[in-house]
């Protein structure tokens, strides 16, 4: 089993869209949305529309069928499924919602394959209103980055730092961080130097990185473009790791036993007390 941690960003990296602009383009409410974007927080704005989509007769259901429409290509599909199948622990940092993250991936059968999802919170008020709330509740306290990137309502470095802690504890060696946006510099400045960043090339994180940052990453850039690239360059990076460990613990092993060469009989014991696998 691979000792990867694969992360995603959700939008224009696993969807070929952004979330909030598809559904609310798709549900004829682009003026509002304009009109009132200068005036508040993305996050609290989508929370507005929400308000005016159901006040207008708009529906879950209706909300839920436009959220399936969104395009994601079969060769993302096809890279989830095979990181999961090569061992990976996959899991998502995104300013979406779980609302709309999770209606996408139930849709298309990918919910299961992620491990942890972090996002705005978002619920059904009695009302049949969708409801979306801020991950860090900006209005009681800031979160506290310097970066002046992160969007009020969410640093996705912090949620990076915990990842990473939370991986070392497991002992999962490498992380590899996809992304396309600015909110995921933040998070790609928290990778070491072993780990892997994957950003959307000519998007704002990789305008970031060549422009205005480069030096400050510790992790190894590989950029793609679109799928096809995602996929290849994915599975590139998971496979040239898993053989990295592999020749490493054979390596230790053939060390090892030079110095702990056990004895014929000694050996023969070992074997015989060893549970069969079948």
């Amino acid at each position: 089993m691979a000792c990867i941690v694969v992360v995603f960003d959700f939008d224009k990296t696993i969807i070929d869209c952004d979330s909030d602009n598809w559904v609310v383009d798709e549900m004829g409410a682009t003026n509002l949305f304009n009109e009132l974007l200068p005036t508040m927080p993305w996050n609290s704005l989508m929370d507005r529309m929400m308000k005016d989509l159901h006040s207008q007769g708009k529906t879950i259901e209706e909300i839920a069928d436009c959220l399936e429409r969104a395009p994601l290509h079969p060769q993302i599909i096809s890279a989830i499924k095979s990181a999961n199948d090569f061992g990976c622990d996959l899991k998502i940092v995104s300013d979406a919602n779980i609302f709309f993250i999770e209606t996408i991936l139930k849709h298309h059968k990918l919910f299961d394959y992620f491990s942890e999802i972090y996002t705005n919170p978002s619920c059904i008020d009695e009302d049949g209103k969708l409801r979306i709330f801020p991950y860090h509740d900006f209005t009681s306290t800031s979160h506290g980055c310097n970066l002046n990137i992160c969007p009020p309502n969410m640093c996705k470095g912090f949620v990076m730092e915990r990842i990473r802690a939370s991986a070392i504890a497991e002992g999962k060696k490498q992380i590899i961080y996809l992304g396309d946006g600015k909110g995921d510099f933040c998070p790609s400045l928290k990778l070491g130097k072993g780990d892997y960043l994957m950003p959307r090339k000519t998007f704002p994180l990789w305008d970031l990185i060549c422009n205005t940052h480069p030096l400050n990453l510790k992790a190894m850039v590989h950029e793609w473009s679109n799928a096809e690239e995602q996929e290849r360059v994915l599975l590139h990076l998971i496979k040239t790791i898993s053989i990295e460990d592999y020749n490493s613990s054979d390596l230790l092993l053939s060390v090892d036993s030079k110095f702990k060469a056990i004895p014929i009989s000694s050996h023969e014991a070992l074997l015989q007390a060893l549970p069969h696998p079948h």
